[in-house]
């Protein structure tokens, strides 16, 4: 159980909020009590509109068939890389303001170090793409493709800090995986993940850019979320070319942009019924649990941590917090995603800039600072050594961050399997930013 000053840590059986106090004013005018009541309605509306169940859980899952009340997601991936053309997807992206999902080879990562620490510092996503995309080694017994996924995974973990549990199969699953594949890499905590939407532009050598929009561009029916095959690895200056064009279209067809993770539900190939790697002989079930099975405890060992705000609430699993010097740090931006708040990054200041409702957080990761402003109040602070800045990743002490959010800390609860930090919003800045927000 983390133990700390400024957190007061209770059993779960305890009550961990106590009632506020109420003051009672004697014999109010009409006008003055339909005014306040008015007033306290706003306020948990304030509160409501804090609790967006959506962003607040964090649950947006890629879901293959289309939903009545779905919104349309793409998901622009990028495979083989990183390589000559990299950069230029990234500036690409940058300029439009734009995420994606770059799946890189172990190889690749190696050769260009910079150019994974620089995707991550814009803020893409990492999968694994193996290390080499040799078939034939990859795909002659499950031990060899275990084998270069974990050699790509210590080569991202040792440039950016951390381990992609999110595996992209090079040639894609149909025709390459068996089941067993599909159940031993899921046993072992990974994700795998394929395409709806093929670019092709790894069809042949030298496929133009109108056909890689054209292909780009050709949603399935009946399909909300979507995700693009591209490659920015190896000669392939025509997707390069093709890449405004893409975005423009599913951004003119209303789709939001995002990057994948391995929450996201998968999008996976059916196993061929007659694939010419069917004869494969399955690990032995001593090596399963050796390897597969103690690989999954990277990211379940431990508690996981769930953070509430006022109604909201969502939940960390290990790896995505950590516990340093008796402080819960988080990542930045991954947190203010989860409570429906959005971040850039500036790459020459390296700085950081989140905002949340009226507030707006700058983590300046060479000073080390967080500070937060608000546009209807007038307590700025500052905080010294707060920010720490790995692979890319921003990290923030979360005591600080909920604060510098307007927000009360109230209790750290724990039991076995996790810890739940409670925070509200004050009364009295529920009411100025209301008025603030109506004024």
């Amino acid at each position: 159980m983390i133990r700390r000053t400024d957190f007061r840590v209770v059993e779960k059986e305890e009550q961990s909020l106590k009632a506020q106090p109420i003051h009672k004013h004697a014999s109010p005018a009409w006008p003055s009590c339909l005014l306040r009541l008015a007033v306290m309605i706003c306020v948990f509306a304030s509160y409501a509109w804090t609790a967006y169940p959506s962003e607040a859980a964090g649950a947006e899952a890629v879901v293959p068939k289309n939903e009545s009340n779905s919104e349309k997601v793409v998901y622009l991936s990028f495979d083989d890389g990183p390589g000559k053309h990299t950069r230029e997807v990234l500036d690409i992206l940058r300029e439009e303001q734009v995420q994606a999902t770059f799946f890189v080879l172990g190889e690749e990562a190696e050769r260009y170090p910079e150019l994974i620490q620089a995707a991550v510092e814009e803020g893409h996503a990492l999968g694994n793409h193996t290390y080499n995309h040799h078939y034939d080694e990859l795909y002659s017994d499950f031990k060899s493709f275990w084998k270069q996924v974990k050699q790509t995974e210590e080569i991202v973990n040792r440039i950016t800090g951390f381990r992609p549990n999110l595996v992209r199969a090079p040639g894609g699953t149909y025709g390459h995986f068996d089941q067993n594949y599909f159940d031993l890499l899921e046993l072992g905590g990974y994700t795998v993940m394929d395409w709806n939407v093929d670019s092709g532009d790894s069809k042949r050598k030298g496929v133009p850019a109108k056909e890689i929009l054209r292909n780009a561009t050709k949603v399935p029916s009946d399909t909300s979320s979507v995700i693009v095959l591209m490659h920015d690895g190896g000669a392939h200056a025509e997707t390069v070319k093709a890449l405004p064009g893409i975005i423009e279209y599913y951004r003119d067809h209303g789709y939001r942009f995002d990057t994948m993770n391995a929450e996201n539900q998968p999008v996976q190939f059916r196993v061929h019924p007659e694939g010419k790697y069917k004869s494969r002989k399955a690990p032995g079930a001593e090596w399963v649990t050796e390897h597969v099975k103690a690989n999954r405890n990277l990211w379940l060992t431990g508690k996981e941590l769930k953070v509430e705000i006022g109604l909201a609430a969502a939940t960390l699993k290990q790896g995505e917090f950590r516990v340093e010097d008796q402080r819960i740090m988080v990542p930045l931006r991954p947190f203010m995603k989860k409570f429906g708040g959005s971040i850039r990054w500036d790459v020459e200041s390296r700085t950081a800039t989140a905002v949340w409702k009226d507030r707006v957080i700058q983590a300046d990761s060479v000073r080390g600072e967080l500070k937060s402003t608000s546009a209807s109040l007038s307590n700025d602070r500052t905080i010294q050594g707060a920010v720490q800045g790995q692979g890319g990743t921003i990290w923030v002490p979360l005591r600080e961050l909920l604060e510098l959010m307007g927000l009360d800390v109230s209790s750290l609860q724990s039991d076995e399997s996790e810890w739940i930090v409670k925070a509200n919003l004050p009364l009295a800045a529920a009411l100025n930013f209301y008025l603030y927000r109506t004024i």
